[in-house]
């Protein structure tokens, strides 16, 4: 026994046999080298991680820690042209590292001081082309020269008459889902955490802005640095170059925006900084030390996307009244879930999308009240209606986790990841109790800051943290993994909408709303109330509405986008046609264009939903583009 060799002193030591020293040494000495030939705690972890299908990489044998990014703007040729510079992990000493690109022309690589030869995979339609770089145990850095295509799907180049104040050229981009590897080779995965630093240079009367620490005026060089300290997924990170100013709204907030632009920007987004106050008093402190947001051109596509420290937002959403700056709530909250917890993969998405528009809600419901909230809830159950019905009760894709291998990722962007998401989150609220769930969502942020996750290690969070210790009684499964909407499902109500829905069911009888019964409405109850119409509203009722209310004209994209929708199922949108053209040449917003030229098809107009595309299609982002060449089935 170790007492007999082991305790006691020095002499009782040297009672132990020579050849057992020898023995005991060799033993630890083998011990020692397996200890140092061990893969690190973080390599084992993703070595259990499931393989992203929509990446070519191989982060469990080798990865990318932190971007340099050195590249010019190059407006007269529509390229960004430079190098990408990659600081190293390689803790099991793997021989090659694997990047995405797709569409991009790689002009030499460099590991470490040497130039390699490198070799570009077989190209695929959504996934690009897997660059090889092979590298040694010792390699530290590498450094990619490259240049982009014109056409590359995550840059959008615009000419001065697609800008709000016609002045001027303007560049964005949109990385999410995989479209960062168009501008940027990279490992392309949400899996991927990096941080990154950059050297923009563009056209000295324009003004560069990242996801990253920003300047706010124009110098006199027209090349600018940037830094994000905190570790990111490469679909978060974002450029932006245009005529831009900027101004403050609170101590961490202020809004970029074309001139002519800013001060719709300042006044609809004034309450920015007390939403921010209001998420943190929720979930705890925002680690990303600025929020602002950037009014882009017409063009993008989303409403908003949450790029770290600059959110990059629609200016459909400048209704000049602040109803719609919920999207503002829902971009700030992805400083939580999404930026600061992300889906591992694609197939995960829900963990980003539903814990953001539960976030989001409870944002508003804290500024505006309760019935605000059920407000926004309720339109949302809508959303998710339509959405299921779309789709097919039993389609696999409303299901939450998704199955999106050998597709593009964007198919899964639907209403299911952000409403069913919301509506399960809600269920666990119901519960355990509002007190018990905010501390659940709390810790959950906390723990996992920084980290991916993905459904599976979420479930076992869930289990440990809220299922087991509140005895909560709810099928996960049929949730998660099952399709339609659970009949479970929560039911939330509202008092407005029930007084809209009580004026709209007069209609039929030829009693219409008038201004005075309506002049308290929000955007959300003419939303309801615009949805709510039957399909059996005679024209002459479509056209008092109208003429009431201008619906048509109105300034308000959601409710005009809603009337148009409207109006096309009813069989009455020639007299609105002029409105209706204008509208889908102006605004590329995906969440409009869809199904105003899906109306238009399933009304038989193929030939005007075809014609107008063509004028409009140059006005839109790729990300509109691939959604819409599919549906009017168009080269």
């Amino acid at each position: 026994d170790k007492n007999k060799y082991f305790s006691g002193s020095y002499q009782q030591i040297q009672l132990i046999p020579s050849v057992m020293i020898k023995n005991i040494l060799l033993f630890a000495t083998i011990l020692i080298f397996i200890a140092c030939n061990q893969p690190s705690q973080e390599m084992t972890i993703n070595k259990k991680k499931p393989i992203d299908t929509h990446s070519h990489s191989i982060p469990s044998e080798s990865k990318t820690q932190h971007l340099s990014l050195d590249l010019t703007a190059d407006f007269d040729n529509q390229i960004l042209k430079g190098t990408a510079k990659y600081t190293l992990i390689n803790d099991i000493k793997a021989e090659q590292i694997i990047l995405d690109t797709r569409d991009l022309t790689i002009h030499s690589v460099t590991v470490d001081s040497s130039m390699v030869e490198y070799t570009l995979g077989k190209n695929d339609a959504h996934l690009g082309q897997a660059l090889h770089i092979p590298i040694d145990p010792e390699s530290k850095t590498i450094t990619i020269n490259y240049e982009t295509s014109p056409t590359a799907a995550a840059l959008q180049w615009l000419n001065p008459q697609q800008t709000a104040d016609k002045k001027h050229p303007f560049l964005f981009t949109q990385g999410q889902a995989i479209l960062t590897r168009t501008w940027i080779p990279c490992q392309d995965s949400p899996g991927i955490r990096i941080t990154y630093d950059a050297q923009i240079t563009c056209p000295k009367d324009l003004l560069p802005v990242m996801s990253a620490s920003n300047p706010t005026e124009i110098n006199a060089t027209g090349t600018y640095s940037f830094e994000m300290k905190q570790p990111i997924p490469p679909y978060l990170l974002a450029l932006a170059i245009g005529d831009l100013d900027y101004g403050d709204i609170g101590k961490q907030t202020g809004v970029y925006a074309e001139p002519s632009v800013l001060e719709k920007g300042l006044y609809e987004f004034s309450d920015m900084q007390a939403m921010l106050e209001a998420a943190e008093g929720l979930y705890g402190p925002y680690l990303w030390e600025r929020y602002d947001v950037i009014i882009l051109p017409p063009s993008f596509p989303f409403g908003g996307m949450e790029n770290p420290r600059l959110t990059f937002a629609t200016p459909t959403i400048l209704a000049g009244d602040k109803s719609l700056t919920a999207l503002i709530a829902h971009e700030l909250a992805h400083s939580w879930s999404g930026n600061l917890v992300t889906n591992a993969t694609w197939n995960d998405f829900w963990l980003n999308e539903g814990f953001t528009v539960y976030f989001e809600r409870r944002i508003m419901e804290t500024l505006y009240g309760e019935e605000y909230a059920n407000m926004l809830a309720m339109l949302g159950f809508q959303d998710l209606q339509h959405e299921v019905h779309a789709l097919g009760e039993s389609h696999k894709d409303t299901h939450l986790h998704l199955d999106l291998d050998g597709r593009d990722p964007d198919d899964g962007m639907t209403d299911i990841a952000y409403e069913k998401g919301a509506y399960f989150l809600t269920l666990l609220e119901e519960q355990v109790g509002r007190e018990a769930f905010d501390k659940f969502l709390k810790d959950y942020f906390e723990t996992h800051k920084f980290q991916t996750l993905t459904t599976d290690e979420f479930e076992v969070y869930l289990d440990k943290h809220l299922i087991k210790p509140y005895s909560v009684d709810i099928n996960i499964d049929e949730w998660i993994y099952g399709a339609g909407i659970p009949d479970n499902c929560p039911s939330i109500t509202s008092d407005k909408f029930t007084k809209v829905d009580a004026i709209v069911s007069k209609i039929p009888n030829g009693e219409l709303p008038t201004q005075a019964m309506t002049k308290d409405w929000t955007t959300h109850e003419w939303l309801h109330f615009i949805r709510a119409l039957d399909d059996d509203v005679d024209s002459k009722a479509l056209d008092a509405l109208n003429n009431s209310f201008a619906f048509a004209d109105s300034g308000n994209s959601e409710i005009a986008a809603a009337w148009y929708e409207k109006s096309i199922k009813l069989g009455h949108y020639d007299y609105f046609r002029p409105q209706l053209e204008e509208f889908l040449f102006t605004v590329g917003r995906r969440k409009f264009l869809t199904p105003l030229y899906s109306a238009l098809k399933e009304a038989g107009d193929i030939k005007s939903a075809r014609s107008i595309y063509a004028k409009s299609k140059p006005n839109y982002h790729s990300v509109s583009t691939q959604t819409l060449d599919a549906l009017l089935d168009v080269e």
